[in-house]
């Protein structure tokens, strides 16, 4: 396994599913919202809801740090698997 690739397909994988998660939560709103309360076996969401208009530079930082935190964990994961594949090889 190589450990950059995987870091690299981790990170990717990250930006396409937080894109089509913030796109369904801003397209499909209040459905968004039944469906996390339903999810987390119905704590309330809605309450932590502003009024504060949607912000694009907070789901870019956000998709940054999902980017750089799914390329650590995914170049780590492979040289993880690397190290103890050896070791078991052994």
């Amino acid at each position: 396994m190589k450990p950059l690739h995987t870091g690299i397909t981790l990170a990717l994988t990250l930006i396409v599913f937080y894109s089509l998660c913030t796109l369904i939560a801003v397209l499909w709103h209040a459905q968004f919202m039944q469906f996390t309360n339903a999810l987390f076996h119905g704590l309330d969401f809605g309450k932590l809801q502003t009024d504060a208009p949607y912000s694009w530079g907070a789901f870019f930082q956000a998709l940054v740090v999902f980017a750089v935190w799914g390329f650590a964990v995914g170049t780590f994961f492979a040289w993880l698997h690397n190290t103890v594949s050896n070791i078991f090889r052994n």
